[in-house]
């Protein structure tokens, strides 16, 4: 299987948010081809659950929303291995949130995944662009910082902000003369985890595994795909595709913000996801 080069035996991933879900799916995929991995989470517990599920990893208790202990996570990979080829900046949280409301909620889940991002980006970019050697900054976004439908804009904006920031990220890497570091957007469909099984005991038909998500982004990657933009047993690329156009035409057509929610356009919505 044609994989990218930082994708090789030998090589080290990072991963934030990584005792679970597809931070974890991720881990066993980096270890089934001979990378060595180092793990970072929040919860111990699951680290240490990770730790003996993996065997012979790096586990690294990290807050990402908390900049010295991120650079503590880049200290303790690099003191280990001595470079680090990808970094999946992974780690997120989902709280309930309105627009006027939950504050504390807003501060919590901006800080975790957007600030998340911008601390793993500061902490190790620079050091891996100085390796002169094929690497991957992948973040993980999500379909509601596309389209950012109502009901939790906290999420939307943060995962907004994650997609803004790494495609900055990569504009700036590849006008970096001498760089081989990309940045990617995986943006997986709604995929079976940890988070969702506390809430649904078993997996909807319509979901994708983890380690499905992790296989569309290798073969992204070997594409050299920017946006992986994962589909899953119900949603395919077609109706992605046209529903983020619908939501592009709310600006280019100067209607109401969220129209495929509203009312007066929900009949014009249905009719153009049928064309």
């Amino acid at each position: 299987m044609k994989r990218h080069p930082a994708l090789s035996a030998g090589n080290v991933a990072v991963i934030t948010g990584g005792a679970d879900g597809i931070g974890l799916a991720a881990a066993h995929f980096y270890k089934s081809i001979g990378m060595e991995v180092c793990i970072a989470d929040v919860h111990p517990g699951k680290l240490e659950a990770a730790r003996s599920e993996l065997e012979d990893i790096l586990t690294v208790v990290t807050d990402v929303s908390h900049m010295p202990s991120v650079e503590k996570l880049r200290e303790k990979a690099y003191g280990r291995y001595g470079r680090v080829d990808v970094l999946m900046n992974n780690a997120g949280v989902a709280r309930q949130s309105g627009s006027w409301s939950e504050y504390q909620a807003w501060r919590t889940v901006i800080e975790t995944n957007l600030w998340g991002v911008i601390n793993g980006i500061h902490s190790f970019v620079p050091p891996m662009i100085k390796q002169n050697s094929p690497g991957l900054i992948i973040n993980t976004g999500s379909k509601q910082g596309i389209t950012t439908p109502p009901g939790n804009p906290a999420y939307n904006v943060s995962k907004a902000g994650v997609k803004a920031a790494t495609e900055a990220l990569q504009h700036d890497l590849r006008s970096t003369e001498g760089c081989q570091l990309s940045a990617h957007l995986l943006v997986p469909g709604f995929t079976y985890t940890g988070m969702i099984q506390a809430f649904i005991p078993e997996k909807p038909d319509g979901a994708w595994t983890a380690a499905q998500v992790i296989a569309f982004m290798a073969e992204s990657l070997a594409n050299g795909d920017f946006y992986i933009l994962c589909p899953d047993n119900d949603t395919t690329r077609e109706i992605d595709n046209k529903r983020m156009n619908w939501a592009m035409g709310d600006l280019i057509e100067n209607r109401p913000p969220l129209s495929r929610w509203h009312p007066d356009y929900q009949g014009r919505f249905a009719k153009f996801m049928q064309e």
